[in-house]
């Protein structure tokens, strides 16, 4: 096998970047693991600070026994590995990755690079988003998982997709009282896609046990329901909804909303990937093949920030771009290893027939752009509505997401586009009469996240490891 002249890299410590790292610490490597959160996990293993007292099956529910076995099989890995937690990376190019700790920057060059970033809610915006007591699904979580409290006494959870109802149940299972779910998909969605879902059955199990355990707890249900209002003065008081009934009140103080995930794909960007529009995830991904190699030579990318895909098939990516790395750099497989990949490959390719029918079963609401008012912020950093950007695209003629930047300032501030740019996108789409796939994306900026100033001005770049 060839010999590195930097060791590999990976980007992440979710469950695709773990199981990259003990793939390539089982072949005699000694990655570097750069982890944003203080602790390995990721968003689905996350854990809670270590003196937080909760058990793991309060933690994960029915995930609980992979949880431990996933994250006790990587921290047994940390002397094999030089793994470093509370690092953000905020730029990359020409071989090297630009990294914030503790408030010092750092230039790390590479060899080999495996990006496994995960994912971020995807947000649609209604009237009120902004109030104090309106978080993502993915924000409601982190805040029951790592910080040991629910985000409200009465919340409501709005949005489609499977962490829908996932968060609702945890919230519940905890003790939270939720006061209803609004799914915007229909149940006629979900029926239609059964023959797909069925591609992983325990899967599709364990999603049809949380709705019936939050019916049978009294949870309300309401499909077909899209937020219109959050209302309150100094935070959240109450919600509106509606669906083919009309517009309906919720008492609340708290909203978690989401629709789907959108894959971080800024390091792919920067690093200069081909792009293909994916009409399952909505959006644009950087170009791999079924290995995760991308266009890129020695780039490999893995996990939900490749492509959404849940949890066990980013293990299973992240494995299988590890594999890649390794056989790029001249290993000589043994039938065992080659046996391993064909069924790596298989398993990831009857994800694919189940991702698509959660797909059907929880569409994009389509009619959201033609319902959304012209007063609604759509871009907080800039505080940029829906009627802005409106307006921006039919006094400039834009057609493409990047032309609509220029002209409204969308996507311009500290979010770099990460929460704005999916609804952007349709908005621009659905005025200027194109699909979503002809607007574009907004391309990449470094830093990909906020870091203070002064730490733009110098870094100090390691040598081989």
């Amino acid at each position: 096998m060839n010999k590195l002249q930097s060791p590999p890299v990976i980007v992440g410590a979710g469950p695709a970047g773990m199981l990259a790292a003990q793939t390539l610490v089982r072949k005699g490597l000694r990655p570097v693991v750069l982890d944003e959160n203080a602790r390995h996990g990721g968003q689905i293993y996350r854990q809670p600070p270590a003196h937080f007292q909760r058990s793991p099956k309060a933690l994960y529910g029915f995930e609980s026994d992979k949880a431990g076995a996933v994250l006790q099989a990587m921290q047994d890995l940390l002397p094999h590995i030089d793994y470093r937690p509370n690092t953000l990376v905020w730029n990359a190019q020409a071989a090297c990755l630009d990294l914030l700790h503790e408030g010092k920057t750092s230039v790390l060059p590479y060899g080999a690079l495996l990006v496994a970033t995960g994912a971020t809610d995807r947000i649609l915006p209604f009237l009120g988003w902004t109030l104090p007591g309106v978080f993502s699904l993915g924000g409601a979580q982190v805040a029951l998982k790592f910080q040991g409290c629910a985000i409200g006494r009465q919340v409501v959870f709005a949005g489609t997709g499977p962490l829908l109802y996932l968060v609702a149940y945890q919230y519940a299972k905890a003790g939270g009282q939720v006061a209803a779910i609004l799914d915007s998909a229909q149940w006629s969605d979900q029926l239609r896609a059964l023959p797909e879902l069925t591609a992983q059955a325990s899967m599709l199990s364990k999603g049809v046990y949380y709705v019936a355990w939050l019916m049978a707890h009294g949870v309300p249900i309401h499909r077909g329901a899209l937020p219109v209002q959050a209302l309150g003065k100094a935070s959240v008081e109450q919600l509106i909804w509606r669906d083919k009934q009309g517009e309906h009140r919720l008492v609340c103080d708290a909203v978690a909303t989401g629709y789907g995930l959108r894959s971080e794909t800024q390091l792919a960007d920067l690093l200069g990937c081909e792009w293909v529009y994916d009409e399952a995830d909505r959006a644009w991904l950087p170009a791999k093949d079924s290995a995760g190699r991308a266009s890129v030579p020695g780039l490999y990318l893995a996990g939900d920030g490749a492509g959404i895909q849940g949890a066990d098939a980013a293990q299973w990516s992240g494995e299988r771009a590890a594999w890649a790395l390794l056989s790029d750099q001249g290993l000589v497989l043994s039938e065992d290893e080659k046996a391993r990949i064909e069924a790596l490959d298989k398993m990831m390719a009857r994800r694919k027939t189940f991702g698509a029918g959660l797909t059907k079963a929880f569409p994009e609401p389509h009619q959201w752009p033609a319902l959304t008012s012209d007063a609604v912020v759509i871009c907080r950093c800039e505080e940029i509505t829906a009627g802005d950007i409106r307006n921006a695209a039919k006094a400039s003629g834009a057609l493409e997401l990047n032309r609509l930047k220029a002209f409204s300032r969308v996507g311009m501030g500290r979010c770099q586009g990460r929460m704005c740019g999916c609804a952007a996108a349709e908005l621009l789409a659905h005025c200027t009469q194109q699909s979503p796939s002809q607007v574009g994306r907004l391309r990449g900026q470094a830093p990909i996240k906020p870091i203070p100033f002064e730490n733009t001005l110098s870094a100090q770049t390691e040598g081989p490891a």
